[in-house]
């Protein structure tokens, strides 16, 4: 599946701001958008995603919010998919198209396009999972350095998800998916494409991190992830990692006191966050917009603008839609 960098891209990480800002700059673009948030994808999961609201999304069509119960699966493979579709369909309707969100794997998918690979062997994964707990990751890993040394090299040794895709995809195609994947890490200058990373000091993050985080406890997290229990009876794999909703569920199955789920999933975020910056320093198409203090959301987004129309002039075929 092939890049997508003819569209307009507003990231960055957890508790940045990129919804106030996406709006005003939708607006200014006569844009609708494309949520790029792996957990908005499911129905019910509102407070704990910060997730845009009713009332934002009347103001702004929004495209890949609430399309699955959060019992069913979705990969970086089915993002891609249904975000090329919404890309024609609002193309057809002669509009421009915003991503919105700070899903890095998401955004590195529709810059650079994505090797599909085989689809999922659950067996094999379930047999891998049991040696995991059985032997240890790290074995897992040393094991994936045999047979695909680049792609053992670049992922830590507790990554066990992209581990077990790694060794995964040897054992179906015999190739090592790290040769399969090559175009997936070359990237283009950043005033080729207009992604743009709204960034603040790590400190002034944390605080809006955890001021986030108290709110959304405020405002329900517990109740709204009882509820998913009483209405699925378990998440799926890729929602239940969901930052926040793992830390919930260990409070309501009496594993952690409220004050302890609070405190962990204000720690876990920070790492998130983290874990965020990191790939968006590795992206060469990305540019930051730093702040250091509150700035109105329309003059963050004119300044987004200005810069993406500076760069419209004499941005080579494949960066502006031509």
């Amino acid at each position: 599946m092939p890049p997508a960098l003819d569209c307009w891209y507003l990231t960055g990480p957890t508790a940045a701001g990129k919804t106030r800002v996406g709006l005003e700059l939708a607006r200014l673009l006569q844009a609708e958008i494309i949520s790029l948030d792996s957990m908005a994808v499911y129905r019910g999961m509102d407070i704990g995603t910060a997730k845009p609201g009713a009332d934002q999304q009347q103001i702004v069509p929004h495209h890949l919010i609430d399309i699955l119960d959060p019992d069913q699966e979705f990969s970086v493979s089915n993002y891609v998919q249904a975000a090329h579709q919404k890309i024609a369909e609002i193309r057809r309707a002669g509009r421009e198209v915003l991503f919105v969100g700070g899903t890095p794997m998401y955004l590195k998918a529709m810059l650079r396009g994505i090797y599909q690979g085989p689809p999922a062997d659950w067996q094999f994964r379930q047999a891998v999972e049991e040696e995991a707990r059985r032997v240890g990751i790290e074995a897992l890993h040393e094991r994936l350095a045999l047979v695909d040394p680049l792609s053992a090299a670049k992922l830590h040794q507790h990554d066990v998800r992209r581990i077990i895709r790694a060794l995964e995809v040897y054992k179906i195609t015999g190739t090592p998916i790290s040769h399969q994947q090559l175009q997936f890490d070359e990237g283009v200058p950043g005033d080729r494409c207009r992604v743009f990373v709204l960034g603040w000091p790590r400190a002034v993050l944390h605080q809006r991190i955890d001021a986030r985080v108290e709110r959304m406890f405020a405002e329900g997290l517990v109740d709204e992830v009882r509820g998913l229990l009483d209405r699925f009876g378990v998440l799926g794999r890729t929602a239940a990692q969901a930052v926040g909703y793992r830390e919930v569920i260990a409070y309501l199955q009496g594993d952690l006191s409220r004050e302890e789920a609070v405190r962990r999933v204000r720690v876990r975020t920070h790492q998130f966050a983290r874990r965020q910056e990191t790939w968006f320093r590795s992206l060469s198409e990305c540019r930051r917009i730093d702040q250091d203090a509150e700035i109105e959301a329309a003059e963050i987004a004119r300044r987004v603008l200005d810069l993406g129309k500076q760069d419209a002039v004499g941005r080579p075929p494949g960066c502006d839609g031509a």
